[in-house]
């Protein structure tokens, strides 16, 4: 199996505040790891510190054991994707157009249009998210969960070795994160690198291979969702109580959170 994502004591400071305390962890290429922790736990900043959105002040993070801030930028755009909590635009694009700009890195400065390549896998990325009747739709007039889906689209017509998602279900109803999250178990299990935020912990239970959890900064734990999803950890990371039970078809740990107490 190929090392994938790896950070290596990564730090990150905001004036006083600690936004990341040396923190080591890995998603490993062929496997879905979520990244998982309250609001402002690091998540969103961990992911963009190991695209180059943000600087890294201290710590190593490598891909395939490669420097990965420190590559050429067309190079890291031709291996990694990104997915934003939203994904609104100014411009006016289609759907379609959308979905092109994941080919950019892949086309030449002089490339006057889309090449066949480039078009199958924008049509190819349309249909896998269900998305191929809205291509000539403009962006901006659709929903919240339609502009969504289409920049996981995005992502996935850049056909990336490293997929980085934060929040990839938000605006979705139920089927169309289902869909989503067993398409990006898809793309694990072919072989790429896949790391998504999500605050849904019965989803983060139900489709992740692998959890890596923070708080404050700090990493708390990785591993296996059955390992990792313990009622002390929901308490002392989320400040919930909570029973772990058993989905009585694929055995993965589903979550019942006690009611408070009015």
């Amino acid at each position: 199996m190929s090392a994938g994502l790896t950070f290596e004591a990564v730090s990150v400071r905001a004036g006083e505040a600690v936004l990341l305390d040396a923190v080591s962890c890995q998603a490993h290429a062929g496997r879905l790891t979520g990244l998982i922790g309250p609001n402002g736990a690091g998540k969103s900043t961990l992911m963009r510190i190991a695209l180059g959105l943000l600087p890294l002040q201290s710590g190593r993070i490598t891909f395939a054991g490669a420097d990965l801030p420190g590559m050429n930028r067309r190079v890291r755009a031709q291996l990694t994707a990104f997915v934003e909590q939203s994904g609104a635009a100014e411009v006016q694009l289609t759907a379609r157009e959308v979905v092109a700009l994941g080919r950019i890195p892949f086309q030449s400065i002089w490339q006057a249009s889309p090449s066949p390549a480039d078009d199958m896998a924008v049509e190819a990325a349309l249909a896998d998210v269900g998305m191929a009747s809205f291509a000539e739709r403009a962006y901006h007039t659709l929903s919240g969960g339609e502009q969504q889906r289409l920049q996981v689209a995005r992502a996935l017509a850049q056909a990336p070795q490293l997929l980085v998602l934060d929040e990839p279900t938000n605006h979705l109803d139920v089927q169309a994160q289902l869909s989503i999250l067993t398409l990006l178990r898809q793309r694990a299990r072919a072989g790429a690198t896949v790391l998504l935020a999500l605050h849904d912990l019965n989803l983060a239970a139900a489709f992740c291979d692998e959890l890596i959890v923070l708080h404050q900064g700090h990493l708390v734990a990785q591993g296996p969702p059955e390992a990792v999803l313990t009622p002390a950890l929901l308490h002392d990371v989320y400040a919930v109580r909570a029973s772990l039970l058993r989905h009585p078809g694929t055995g993965r740990p589903m979550i019942a959170y006690d009611m408070p107490s009015e």
